[in-house]
């Protein structure tokens, strides 16, 4: 079991979400940023999405472990301490029973993910254990006192991931050719890949809203409700773009300029205010290619290591992040 001590400033369980609802109704949710959830299940020992990790936005909570477990951070840099005792990101860490782990405000990025082997245990709704933040779906946000069950495991070898990602303050997205592209003037598509564009704080787990209008020179005819992909960029009438997150509704009205492919994905679910987006439009074969080079990485680089390099490696990432450690390395 789990104990929530301090919820944070927004933290959800999370999986890979709901699928074959959406014609009624029912949004997908899931993890904001997928491909750092299956990594910290990974790191955890746990299949990919399947089992039910931590999302936290913003500021990480504080828990308390009743029981001993293996666990895994990934997503937004944050300060997370154990008992007191900074631990790395991106690889296994074993927990003992009463211990506290804290996490602080994250440095970088917007959304971290916490896995423990097994998964975080909460009653699935049409088959997945996500909270839906639009809908409410699913397990609620998390409160303090809250009791999150777990089953107990002990570290028998880990795994690092060897190139954690960086998330910076300029972020490029790929993009393909929406579906009502040629509604728009030439100069609002130009405009879309030749501005850079700043994310809003207008924005939470349905989508990125960003703050510069793009130029709208004649006024577009109203659309018809339709289905709604994650990635898509919808131009609403002021001209400033939306970019739909997994939490996303299921229809919409507005019309969509251009979608992220599914490798940018990720990057998206990362934007945290302030940050400045350069869109660049790829074709499909290229859209495949970079998903398939994603997704063989995530393959490639979680590797397997016994306690006694993870521990190393630990010792050698905190060093890295402690200027006064590197000194005396």
């Amino acid at each position: 079991m789990i104990t929530v001590l301090d919820a944070g400033a927004l933290t959800t369980v999370q999986d890979g979400g709901r699928f074959g609802y959406a014609h009624l109704g029912v949004p997908r949710a899931g993890a904001a940023d997928l491909l750092s959830l299956r990594c910290a299940n990974r790191l955890a020992g746990n299949a990919d999405d399947r089992c039910a990790a931590l999302e936290f936005t913003l500021a990480g909570p504080v828990l308390r472990f009743e029981v001993a477990s293996v666990l895994a951070l990934t997503g937004g840099l944050v300060d997370a301490q154990l008992d007191d005792q900074p631990i790395p990101m991106y690889q296994s860490v074993l927990v003992n029973a009463g211990q506290i782990l804290a996490c602080g405000k994250l440095r970088s990025g917007l959304r971290t993910y916490l896995a423990v082997h097994g998964g975080i245990r909460v009653a699935p709704v049409l088959g997945s254990m996500s909270a839906d933040t639009l809908s409410g779906l699913g397990a609620p946000i998390l409160r303090p006192q809250d009791v999150l069950d777990i089953e107990p495991a002990v570290m028998q070898g880990g795994f690092y991931l060897r190139a954690p990602p960086r998330f910076g303050s300029d972020v490029t997205l790929r993009i393909l050719s929406g579906p009502h592209h040629d509604l728009f003037a030439p100069r609002t598509s130009r405009e879309l890949c030749e501005r850079r564009l700043t994310v809003s704080q207008r924005g939470d787990r349905t989508g990125v809203r960003l703050n510069e209008a793009l130029s709208m020179p004649e006024p577009l005819p109203e659309l018809p409700s339709q289905g709604m992909v994650t990635g898509a960029i919808q131009i609403p009438g002021d001209g400033c773009p939306l970019i739909l997150l997994s939490n996303h509704g299921t229809t919409g009205g507005y019309p969509v300029i251009a979608t992220v492919i599914s490798a940018d994905h990720s990057r998206m679910g990362q934007l945290a205010a302030g940050t400045r987006i350069q869109f660049e439009e790829v074709d499909r074969a290229q859209a495949l290619k970079l998903l398939r080079d994603q997704e063989q990485s995530l393959q490639d680089d979680v590797v397997s290591a016994d306690e006694s390099l993870l521990e190393a490696r630990a010792l050698l990432l905190l060093a890295n992040a402690n200027p006064g450690l590197r000194e005396l390395r």
